[in-house]
């Protein structure tokens, strides 16, 4: 028998109309009809300005459309449902077959598709809550595994001392001088250390006067907050917002992070030439942080509204399938 999957809603007088219709048909065409209501499947988005939406087999059929294109519709996916059938069509087979049991890895990935933002934005925030956690032992006394969060760290980020926030110190960052920061303490003065010597500025963690570090610099904090933020409020809105455009993470994302991280890296490179004409250049704390929050909150703008998109057609596949099998065991 034919399967018909109606995508409805609540007080949609249309797909009243269509559930008229379908019945009108049962005895020239007999089906079973399975209703998907894209409100309490996640698909609102997919089909919110659609609805109703009949899909019989291969076939999809969209409002505004008539009694007859619906008789139509069944007869031709009938015809080729039985056509498969006599020519015994293994892919047609296997996939009857698959429709008509559930799997515990089924199960799974419909409930993922469903609660995937939950996983993604807990993996942020422990990524940037460990971060910060690092100097947070660090304070306590906890120094070894202060110790070995900064070194798991190290290996994904400079850590340079004076590109980094400190916690529990006199300040909450020691910029070099060259940043021009003047209501801070730059950082060779606070330190003591050579604001050229990479080496020394990426293993002073801080102390108890100064504070302590946290394990990633300025522009990874801002990044990360901003894949977290944005998270968050796609975990509530996913629905209604859609990805941001190539230009628009072009021009909000990568234009700032890299103007800002770009012009910095040229001009002390050329600060080592004879010849330099580029005037010596370095960020500021506000400005790390800024643009990489809007770098981290446009890709997450950019790339979740995508993976979205695969997860409807997951939760539309599975949300068929578990519809169709308990319709079938009444």
């Amino acid at each position: 028998m034919l399967t018909v999957t109606l995508y409805t809603r609540e007080d949609c007088h249309l797909c009243n109309q269509v559930e008229d219709d379908l019945a009108s048909l049962q005895e020239e065409h007999p089906h079973r009809l399975v209703r998907i209501d894209i409100e309490k499947e996640g698909l609102l988005q997919k089909y919110g300005a659609e609805i109703p939406v009949v899909e019989i087999g291969p076939y999809q059929i969209k409002a505004p459309f008539e009694r007859k294109t619906l008789a139509m519709t069944l007869g031709a996916a009938r015809d080729r449902a039985e056509h498969l059938e006599s020519v015994e069509d293994d892919t047609y087979r296997q996939r009857k077959e698959r429709g008509q049991k559930i799997s515990l890895v089924d199960r799974f990935f419909y409930w993922f598709s469903k609660h995937y933002m939950i996983f993604f934005n807990l993996f942020v925030f422990l990524y940037v809550g460990l971060a910060f956690m690092a100097p947070v032992m660090q304070h306590a006394g906890l120094t070894a595994p202060a110790r070995v969060t900064y070194a798991v760290y190290s290996k994904l980020c400079h850590q340079l001392a004076y590109r980094s926030w400190f916690l529990y110190g006199e300040q909450i960052a020691y910029p070099r001088e060259t940043a021009g920061v003047t209501a801070l303490t730059p950082y060779g003065e606070a330190t003591g250390l050579d604001p050229d010597d990479l080496q020394a500025a990426r293993e002073f963690i801080g102390n108890p006067q100064l504070g302590y570090k946290v394990a990633f610099c300025q522009r990874d904090v801002g990044i990360y907050s901003g894949l977290l933020l944005f998270g968050l409020v796609f975990a509530v809105f996913r629905h209604k917002i859609k990805p941001l455009s190539f230009w628009g993470l072009l021009l909000l994302g990568l234009a700032p992070i890299a103007l800002d991280g770009v012009s910095q890296l040229v001009s002390q490179l050329f600060a080592q030439l004879p010849w330099n004409f580029i005037p010596y250049r370095e960020s500021t704390p506000f400005l790390r942080t800024l643009t990489g929050l809007m770098f981290g909150a446009s890709i997450a703008w950019f790339g979740y509204p995508v993976i979205e998109e695969g997860m409807v057609d997951t939760r539309k596949i599975m949300a068929v399938k578990l519809a169709a099998l308990r319709k079938e065991g009444q």
